[in-house]
């Protein structure tokens, strides 16, 4: 889905080397792909399995429980906001540490990171709009946590704060627009915020980026993908074609592309049971 993307290079590189089955890993615009793969395999009748295997750190595949990897990216992720926790400690009074985390339209891997650290005091996700100030403004809660206990931990998504930043108009090679940066605004607003308020905040920021998602798998996601990779020979052999393979229901199932497709990327839900444990985790303000 980078860009380069030939269906007629593609067939018939499929036809020169008599290639009756094809795995394709990724997300859902390389799922797109692969199922006008399997589409143009049908129209000239070549006797090709397309399978597909979704593939995004983000977990924005919409019918799959989880994406292989995710697991792995949140354990990870905890050593980022251990880390922003110890610089803001050390940094008392009105020490703060910021971790950036990945997701671009959906808050899945700042939120599950946030309930398992235990330590983060605000969580900013794209799903929910950031409000600065008032009475249900972001930092008026960091400045009340700082009080208490003399320091505070903030993780946000990286696709968060597009209502006040805006969308940029530049794109990458996937076409999805580039991300404004929200990590560094909210250390510039949160410093401004203090010194309004006649205090200084010493603000450490931290961006594992794509750290999180390039280490080795831990166990859970080796077994799944062990398991992901034998289902989609299975189907494949079984004679199934332009499908997706996934944990749905903790039950792994063969899913049609074009199902798996239509809703994604997902979004997690603004009034579900994850953001409200995140809410209970980091008392923040709820401005759904």
């Amino acid at each position: 889905s980078r860009g380069g993307f030939d269906l007629d290079k593609i067939i018939a590189f499929l036809k020169k080397n008599d290639i009756c089955q094809l795995y394709v890993i990724g997300g859902d615009g390389t799922h797109r792909g692969a199922f006008r793969i399997h589409e143009g395999c049908m129209e000239q009748g070549l006797n090709v399995a397309v399978a597909g295997i979704p593939k995004t750190i983000d977990n924005d595949i919409d019918h799959v429980d989880r994406t292989f990897g995710f697991e792995t990216a949140i354990e990870h992720a905890q050593q980022a906001i251990r880390c922003a926790k110890v610089e803001a400690k050390c940094n008392k009074p009105n020490g703060i540490g910021i971790v950036k985390l990945m997701g671009r339209s959906a808050g899945f891997i700042a939120a599950h990171a946030t309930m398992c650290s235990g330590d983060v005091d605000l969580c900013l996700v794209p799903e929910i709009p950031i409000v600065l100030e008032g009475t249900n403004g972001c930092l008026p809660h960091i400045r009340e946590r700082v009080k208490q206990q003399g320091y505070a931990v903030i993780v946000v998504a990286e696709g968060a704060g597009e209502e006040i930043l805006g969308q940029s108009a530049e794109t990458d090679a996937s076409g999805n627009k580039k991300l404004p940066a929200i990590g560094e605004f909210m250390k510039g607003a949160v410093v401004d915020y203090f010194k309004r308020k006649g205090e200084e905040a010493t603000v450490k920021y931290i961006d594992p980026s794509y750290m999180i998602r390039s280490v080795p798998a831990n166990a859970s996601d080796s077994i799944y993908c062990m398991q992901l990779a034998q289902n989609a020979v299975h189907g494949a052999m079984a004679g199934y074609t332009g499908f997706s393979v996934g944990l749905c229901n903790n039950k792994t199932v063969l899913l049609p592309i074009p199902e798996l497709v239509a809703t994604s990327p997902k979004h997690m839900n603004p009034k579900g049971r994850t953001w409200e444990r995140v809410l209970a985790l980091t008392r923040q303000p709820n401005t759904i």
